[in-house]
């Protein structure tokens, strides 16, 4: 920085000192470029404020949330193209029912409804994805843009003419000891950089028909997800009420009870019971049991000294790079991601579980 710069900063520097501790006052602005100010800075609240709650009614999960975004990084650390999308709770509540809905068989009338629901419930999570897409597409990606260059730029603008503002009193005051032309400048720039905030300001409050488009686009992307919804359930409802009708009219079956097995009876048995071989039970003596007992405690594969864990639960994978794993597992820790999952390896398989489906048995080192 030149000695002018190191100057002026040394100006603004105690300008402020003394309208801050001293009670010094400075150059006030007019009514007009405050009311433009507290606009634009109530918009710029606004613009953030809707983003985030957007998407949080777009995610409502948190922790999915969390999950999405560790997953999306990693993603992006490895170079891959294709990201987890968020997993929708209609989804989930599909893969449940149509799981169930063909173990217990679609032959069946409980089981052929199961899965029915269960696909449109899947259906239904295919058009919340096109939810998601349609509003961050025309509604957040703007808002975000209008945070990110033209926001930003008016912030930037403001605190160019205040850093000017504050040079331009100090060197006011000091009438005398500075010369007239110096004041002159700072002036000028002053009310240069005054103008450019304004007519930044006003451009920007002007043209809000932006951000309407935006919500009304908002508002649409919302109207076609509910008149897809609607059609979607719509069809299953007509399938369930078919599906009603044509158990009420089938004929009922009668159970019929299968005839009762006939067993021999050995009356030389002191306990009165029917006959049955059965092999002796095995022996063991007091060395044997100690020596499986502690063979029944050692986990196979693994030294004291490697970090590990013991699966509490059994964890289905849902995403690709997450490790699957059964209770009762040892699972080899190789990192922690953050506070919530863990990096492991089980059968030769490495990825990513989650902290609170296991047990740390010998923790990473720090």
């Amino acid at each position: 920085m030149s000695v002018a710069g190191l100057k002026k900063q040394f100006y603004k520097a105690s300008q402020m000192v003394s309208e801050k501790v001293g009670g010094a006052e400075g150059t006030k602005l007019d009514d007009d470029f405050r009311d433009l100010e507290r606009k634009v800075d109530v918009t710029n609240k606004a613009v953030v404020e809707v983003i985030s709650k957007t998407s949080e009614y777009l995610q409502p999960n948190p922790a999915s949330r969390a999950k999405l975004s560790m997953l999306n990084t990693m993603s992006k650390i490895r170079g891959q193209v294709k990201n987890p999308g968020y997993p929708q709770a209609e989804g989930l509540l599909g893969e449940c029912m149509t799981k169930y809905g063909r173990e217990l068989g679609e032959e069946t009338s409980f089981g052929g409804a199961l899965v029915d629901v269960g696909e449109s419930m899947k259906r239904l999570a295919e058009v919340k994805d096109s939810l998601d897409i349609d509003v961050k597409q025309n509604f957040i990606d703007p808002l975000q843009g209008l945070s990110d260059k033209d926001l930003r730029e008016i912030q930037h603008h403001l605190k160019k003419l205040e850093g000017r503002r504050l040079d331009y009193d100090y060197k006011k005051k000091r009438q005398g000891k500075i010369p007239d032309e110096e004041v002159r400048q700072a002036l000028e720039k002053f009310h240069e950089s005054k103008d450019v905030a304004e007519n930044s300001m006003y451009n920007l409050l002007e043209n809000d028909i932006e951000q309407v488009s935006q919500l009304s686009s908002l508002v649409e992307s919302q109207l076609q997800y509910h008149r897809q919804a609607v059609q979607v359930l719509e069809e299953l409802s007509d399938k369930l009420r078919e599906r009603m009708s044509d158990a009420q009219t089938r004929p009922r079956r009668e159970y019929t009870p299968k005839p009762k097995p006939i067993y021999d009876f050995d009356n030389n048995h002191s306990n009165g019971g029917y006959s049955t071989s059965m092999a002796p039970p095995p022996s063991f003596n007091s060395e044997s049991s100690f020596h499986l007992a502690r063979l029944s405690f050692r986990k196979p594969g693994l030294s004291p000294e490697q970090p590990s864990c013991k699966a509490l639960y059994d964890f289905d994978p849902e995403n690709e790079g997450e490790l699957g794993f059964r209770e009762g597992d040892i699972i080899t820790l190789t990192n922690q991601i953050d506070e919530n999952w863990y990096e492991g390896m089980l059968n030769g398989q490495s990825g990513f579980f989650p902290l609170n489906y296991v047990d740390v048995l010998v923790p990473l080192p720090h």
